[in-house]
């Protein structure tokens, strides 16, 4: 998703299944492309661990359909201590945000002794945010028109796709290329049969057989040519599968605006090109003059 032209990513739990360590890499790597790229990223993580709660520039707290509070990380503990709650020092700062808006967990976390507790709602948290100095802030700045002499010439995308044209067209060659390397086998695998099949057919059209004294004979001959024909049209239908397998790949990274369909079916085409050269040939040099076939050019 980062190679393409978003500089908006919204990203839903994506620490479930992975550990912390695994975590934190991905949310490093975020860190650096929204830094550099002037990007943004919003991401939801559930009780994520110190280190990677410490990588985000801003946080935004929801609770009971009521946005708690939204603006810098380094704020957000001043702004609960403001009303009366305070983290214990030993306290993940993720976890005391999570419980500290619960009606089960909120208490332990009362700091001032000189007033009774009572439950604060998530709906009085988000009033106080308003007042509070990081509320004012984010208010006024919503409230003040952006200066468009101060965007960058690049913030809006003037093409459809990241690179151009050739360069999309080297990078799926060279995909398609690797994926042809590492199917190696299924290729040798297909000339070894297309040699067996050859074999074959040079003991059915054997040319010490084969007479030339008829049309009937010669019918022979056209049904020598459209067996090879056949053979080798059908030694292709091994990769369909994979080919068909591939799609769900390619329609997911075409709509997200990775390359055109031509860049993706131009690069196979190409390089099926010298195979299809080279079984020709073997079927050729296996069976032409066997069978029996003229062997003037001319013809």
């Amino acid at each position: 998703m980062l190679v393409g032209p978003a500089k908006a990513l919204f990203m839903d739990e994506i620490s479930t299944g992975l550990d912390s360590s695994t975590t934190f890499q991905i949310v490093n790597s975020l860190k650096h492309f929204v830094h550099i790229l002037k990007g943004t990223t919003v991401i939801s993580l559930l009780q994520p661990a110190p280190e990677t709660y410490n990588l985000f520039d801003d946080v935004i707290l929801l609770s009971d359909s009521h946005i708690v509070y939204q603006g810098p990380r380094e704020y957000v503990i001043e702004f609960f201590e403001s009303m009366g709650f305070q983290c214990p020092e030993r306290k993940g700062v993720a976890d005391f945000l999570q419980e500290v808006t619960s009606r089960k967990d909120q208490e332990q976390y009362w700091a001032d002794k000189d007033k009774p507790y009572r439950f604060v709602t998530a709906k009085e948290f988000s009033e106080a945010h308003k007042s509070f100095h990081v509320g004012r802030s984010l208010r006024e700045e919503l409230d003040t028109e952006f200066d468009k002499s101060k965007s960058h010439p690049a913030a809006l995308t003037t093409k459809k796709f990241g690179v151009g044209k050739w360069e999309l067209l080297k990078a799926c060659l060279s995909r398609e290329y690797l994926l042809t390397k590492r199917n190696s086998f299924l290729y040798i695998f297909k000339l070894g049969q297309l040699a067996l099949m050859a074999f074959i057919t040079m003991t059915i059209f054997l040319r010490t057989e084969m007479h030339r004294d008829s049309v009937t004979d010669g019918g022979i001959y056209v049904g020598a040519l459209f067996y090879g024909v056949v053979v080798l049209m059908f030694n292709g239908f091994a990769e369909l599968s994979m080919v068909v397998s591939r799609l769900t790949v390619f329609y997911k990274q075409r709509d997200n605006l990775f390359y055109p369909s031509w860049a993706y079916a131009l690069p196979a085409w190409i390089l099926k090109i010298p195979m299809t050269l080279v079984e020709v040939a073997l079927w050729l040099f296996l069976t032409y003059y066997v069978i029996g076939f003229d062997p003037y050019i001319g013809r």
